[in-house]
């Protein structure tokens, strides 16, 4: 017998790819992001919040972000008054475009790890 307590999704519920980011964007909201940051050690402030709002209006406004590259210019331009990249890494360790797009419930942007040069993952 059907269990409609099952069939029904969790308004709360949400899944991750295998790289930690998650699966469906429309599963995004704001408990989620601080559940995210939670898991990577990051209690968000209002300067986290200001970059996931970019990274996020970024992304919905063209439907597809750009690379990881064009993706942290853009962010060390729009954050450039308050200490560009060096202000970034502090609040996102893990890098503003990775683990600020994971929390932000963004997919993996183009070019975020290069495996063949490196970079840590």
């Amino acid at each position: 017998m059907l269990n409609i307590n099952k069939a029904i999704p969790d308004e709360g519920s949400y899944r991750l790819d295998p790289r930690g980011h998650l699966a469906d964007i429309d599963d995004w909201s704001d408990e989620v992001a601080m559940t995210l940051a939670t898991e990577e050690g990051i209690m968000l402030t209002e300067a986290h919040w200001a970059v996931i709002r970019y990274l996020r209006e970024c992304y919905l406004d063209r439907e597809k972000l750009m690379n990881a590259r064009e993706a942290l210019c853009s962010l060390e331009k729009a954050f450039a008054g308050q200490g560009g990249g060096k202000y970034l890494y502090r609040l996102f360790p893990g890098g503003p475009v990775r683990q600020g797009g994971r929390i932000a419930g963004l997919p993996e942007l183009d070019y975020t790890a290069d495996l063949s040069f490196g970079s840590f993952h």
